[in-house]
């Protein structure tokens, strides 16, 4: 008897394991390891489209899957850190290829495939000279799958619905706090921007303010460099500030005085690389972000006082 309660509370465990990796899949995409967090981000995707959910979770399921199989160990599965580019390649999948029938199973190959990226990323920042920078993969896998797939199923395509456009920057940057959180998930919709923050806001209070930081300063640097009202009001003028100022400020650096001067300045450094990226016309996703991040971390490793957690 007492070895089949034993073998009940296993499987029990295991199952929970499993729904909190997938949980933690989607929150980690703004780095959080939070059940909350995650149901607030899934509320923002259906608020979007079902679909696109749809999309998010069976990509985070995909990547999760495979990075198990792939011998990641069990606290990083269950953190969710071999989930959340798969669910933002699946929120990819569904802005090139909308609800179509297609754009399941390439959620899931797209999903599937950045597991292999990301062991790849992480060799490279702890097997090479870069250890000593302690560099995180980050959302790189996911940037590199979305790509992909956008290149690769030009046929396919469908066509992005009609952008919000306005001549007033008193609204375009008011709209872009919320539009900023959300486009970090490739929505542009105010009420799942809300849905976004008040999550990081439940996971800690520290990574909503820096959300917000990242946010407006990102709106502001983009009013200044002349970017459009219509892509500042969007949020895609200013989104990968948002990621910049809360992996800097609270994430991969301790959380004091000199992390929050990096993530203002390298805020800003980021508006300029979203910029020359829409001048140069390449994919951006999250490079912006992630480009400025390492440069910023390889920055701190020389300054004294900015401590890793």
């Amino acid at each position: 008897m007492s070895s089949t309660r034993s073998e009940a509370r296993s499987q029990d465990s295991k199952a929970t394991n499993w729904l909190l990796a997938f949980a933690h899949g989607v929150s980690q995409i703004f780095f959080q390891a939070n059940l909350w967090t995650a149901l607030l981000f899934l509320a923002a995707f259906v608020v979007a489209d079902w679909r696109m959910a749809l999309l998010v979770v069976l990509g985070c399921v995909a990547q999760t899957v495979t990075g198990k199989l792939l011998g990641v160990k069990t606290d990083d599965v269950v953190a969710g850190l071999q989930g959340f580019c798969g669910a933002l390649v699946g929120a990819a999948t569904f802005t090139i290829l909308g609800g179509q029938l297609a754009s399941y199973p390439i959620a899931i190959i797209g999903g599937a495939l950045c597991a292999p990226i990301t062991l790849l990323f992480i060799w490279l920042f702890t097997k090479t000279p870069l250890k000593i920078y302690g560099l995180p993969a980050t959302t790189a896998p996911f940037c590199i799958v979305a790509t992909i797939i956008l290149l690769s199923t030009v046929p396919l395509h469908v066509s992005s619905s009609p952008e919000l456009t306005t001549d007033s920057e008193v609204l375009a940057f008011f709209r872009s706090i919320l539009t900023n959180a959300s486009q970090v998930v490739l929505i542009d919709n105010v009420w799942a921007g809300a849905l976004i923050l008040i999550g990081l806001f439940v996971a800690n209070w520290k990574v909503g303010i820096a959300a917000v930081l990242g946010s407006v300063i990102g709106s502001l640097c983009a009013l200044a460099l002349q970017e459009t009202l219509t892509e500042t009001a969007n949020g895609l003028a200013g989104y990968s500030g948002v990621l910049t100022a809360i992996a800097l400020s609270v994430t991969f650096l301790k959380s004091n005085a000199t992390s929050w001067i990096l993530a203002v300045i390298g805020t800003i450094i980021t508006a300029l690389v979203t910029l020359l990226m829409h001048r140069l016309g390449a994919p951006t996703y999250t490079w912006p972000y992630i480009l400025t991040t390492w440069v910023f971390l390889v920055i701190a490793h020389y300054i004294p006082s900015a401590k890793k957690p």
